[in-house]
C-alpha cells in the first residue's frame, strides 16, 4: 500500500461499519491466514450481505494483489482503519 503506508506503520482500527468508497480497511486474505489492506473500490450489496472491491493503491508493485484476483471482500469480515502512526524514521 506504498505509498499510503510504509512497513512498520501501525493502524488504529475498528471492526464492522459500511465500507465507503476510497477507506482503507483491513481484511483476512481469502488465500492465506494473514491479513490485508487496501483501498474500497466498488460497494455492493448481494445475497450474503454487504461486499467491497478492495483495491491496492500500486497495483504495479511485484506481488501486490487486490480484488482483481480474489474478487469481493465480505465487509461483515473487515475492519475500517481510523488512524495510522508514522513508523519512526531510521536515523
Amino acid at each position: 500500500m506504498r505509498p499510503t503506508l510504509e512497513p512498520g506503520d501501525g493502524l488504529l482500527t475498528v471492526r464492522g461499519g459500511r465500507p465507503r468508497e476510497g477507506e482503507l480497511r483491513v481484511f483476512p486474505d481469502p488465500r492465506s491466514s494473514l491479513y490485508l489492506v487496501k483501498r474500497v473500490g466498488a460497494v455492493r450489496r448481494s445475497a450474503s450481505g454487504t461486499e467491497f472491491e478492495a483495491r491496492s493503491d500500486n497495483a504495479g508493485a511485484p506481488g501486490a494483489t487486490d480484488s482483481r484476483e480474489f474478487g469481493w471482500v465480505s465487509a461483515a469480515e473487515s475492519y475500517r482503519v481510523m488512524w495510522k502512526v508514522r513508523a519512526p524514521a531510521e536515523r
